[in-house]
């Protein structure tokens, strides 16, 4: 998504960007206390931070029928029936949506990339997998429980809204549409001239092949990214509403997406 800005390909106009590399809950954090002006957060967390940030209208990864999956090792349990489940932490989307699916689930938060190497270690019979452990967990010896992305569609015929990116609102509508407009452009340069943008995300992978790394970032980064349109946005509202209706979030939060 930054590869434009990055690179230079997308002039910045005279804002001087700094591309921090953050692991997702940590961002959902700092958002409450508004660290930074932009940042990627998981949609859950956006339900408690909308009195500080509006939503951009671009850049959410949203699983279309696949999103995280839960996985135990293949001598382990089948359900989540009496089973705790290591989880990112509890201001992910991933979580938000296991509670939805089982609202008595048991759990444990653990670091995201130590989940997967706890489960096939027997540290936890189960694990919720984020990132690029949704690819390649069946090669640890790893079986699903459940893909969370595949149960949201089956129910609701829309896309599951993991991540969006927000925008500080104390910064003034100017700049805030401003920002909105070099963001989008970075998006659209990197989706037009994806062998090259895929060469510089390569360079902060996790160790995933060039192939591997292509199918991950086509999962989460393609034309819902670039505009959410009205199934995108229908599938955060659907997302925030239901959440609201089993008192996962704290409010009914209003989707406000900036201009």
């Amino acid at each position: 998504m930054h590869y434009g800005l990055a690179s230079g390909k997308v002039p910045a106009d005279g804002i001087e960007f700094s591309h921090l590399l953050v692991d997702i809950e940590t961002l959902n954090h700092a958002a409450f206390e508004g660290k930074y002006e932009v940042s990627a957060v998981s949609f859950n967390a956006y339900a408690h931070l909308t009195d500080k940030y509006l939503l951009l209208p671009h850049g959410s990864s949203m699983g279309d029928d696949y999103g995280p999956i839960v996985v135990a090792r293949k001598d382990g349990p089948s359900t989540l029936e009496g089973v705790t489940v290591a989880v990112p932490g509890t201001l992910t989307t991933a979580f938000l949506t296991l509670r939805l699916y089982d609202p008595d689930v048991q759990y444990v938060v653990m670091p995201f990339d130590r989940i997967q190497d706890a489960v096939r270690k027997g540290e936890v019979a189960a694990g919720l997998l984020i990132h690029e452990g949704q690819l390649t967990y069946t090669d640890e010896g790893l079986k699903k429980i459940v893909d969370l992305g595949e149960w949201w569609t089956a129910r609701t015929g829309l896309p599951l809204p993991l991540g969006g990116n927000v925008i500080r609102r104390d910064l003034g509508p100017e700049t805030i549409k401003k920002v909105s407009r070099l963001l989008h452009e970075s998006i659209a340069y990197a989706l037009a001239h994806r062998e090259e943008a895929l060469d510089y995300a390569l360079q902060f992978g996790r160790g995933l092949d060039r192939a591997m790394a292509d199918r991950f970032v086509g999962m989460y980064v393609n034309e819902l990214t670039l505009e959410y349109g009205e199934r995108g946005r229908a599938a955060v509202q659907r997302l925030m509403d239901e959440a609201w209706e089993k008192r996962l979030i704290p409010q009914q939060a209003v989707v406000e997406y900036s201009s």
